[in-house]
């Protein structure tokens, strides 16, 4: 009996015993999960990408992600820069060692002025180089070429439009060189630009408010009524009454 009594103690003993090994076995395997879940948080957050992402620096806001140019969401190249791409602007950007300049394929006299022109002007809305200094130059300089005003002066209904568009654009630069082409095309063109004059003179007149352009508009005014002749100073006094006359 006794004998009996002392093998069913050793059983019980025995599955305690292995009760407590399987409930420590358990227990460490929960352990070890929490100790890798805890190492991939650890990993996932102590990477520098992470860390801002928790924690973002005041530049961030100032200095925004750049987009990859190779990337599959970066912006479709606007209609300027496409046509430059394949070739449709018959000149291209030369680096120099103090200044860019512009190639031309053929001598720009030679040149049809539609639609190359308006194109040209188009890209004066450009904020990327070298479109903004193609288009700027390519513009300059197909005015200057010899019989430039006969070739524009048809191209006036649909330059001043374009023209304007760079005239209201809410960046500074471009602003600039829409103001500098208005003034290259009316020394070209002369009083053929008056019919269209009242067109811009709104987003001019609404510059001036800015100190920092008030000066070269008021010159590009005064361009505008030396070559437009007499009939200028009318139009341009409609649209900005505090105007001086150069004649004053």
């Amino acid at each position: 009996m006794q004998k009996s009594e002392g093998s069913g103690g050793t059983q019980l003993k025995n599955k305690a015993r292995g009760d407590c090994d399987q409930r420590t076995s358990s227990s460490t395997q929960i352990k070890h999960r929490n100790t890798v879940q805890r190492n991939k948080s650890s990993l996932s957050t102590s990477s520098p990408e992470s860390a801002r992402k928790l924690h973002p620096r005041p530049s961030d806001k100032l200095n925004p992600k750049t987009i990859n140019p190779f990337g599959e969401q970066s912006r479709a190249p606007s209609a300027f820069a496409a046509i430059y791409s394949k070739g449709g602007i018959p000149c291209r950007l030369v680096h120099g060692s103090v200044k860019h300049r512009l190639q031309w394929e053929c001598p720009p006299e030679s040149l049809s002025f539609d639609p190359l022109l308006i194109t040209l002007a188009e890209g004066l809305r450009e904020t990327k180089h070298p479109y903004t200094f193609v288009s700027k130059e390519g513009f300059r300089e197909l005015l200057l070429v010899r019989g430039a005003s006969e070739k524009a002066v048809p191209l006036l209904p649909r330059l001043i439009p374009v023209l304007k568009a760079a005239l209201v654009h809410s960046d500074d630069e471009v602003f600039e060189r829409g103001l500098n082409a208005l003034v290259q095309l009316s020394v070209v063109v002369g009083p053929s630009l008056n019919d269209h004059l009242k067109h811009l003179l709104t987003s001019l007149s609404k510059r001036l408010m800015d100190k920092k352009f008030k000066e070269p508009i008021t010159s590009a005014l005064q361009k505008l009524e030396q070559c437009g002749g007499s009939g200028s100073l009318s139009i341009i006094k409609s649209k900005i009454p505090t105007y001086c006359s150069i004649c004053c």
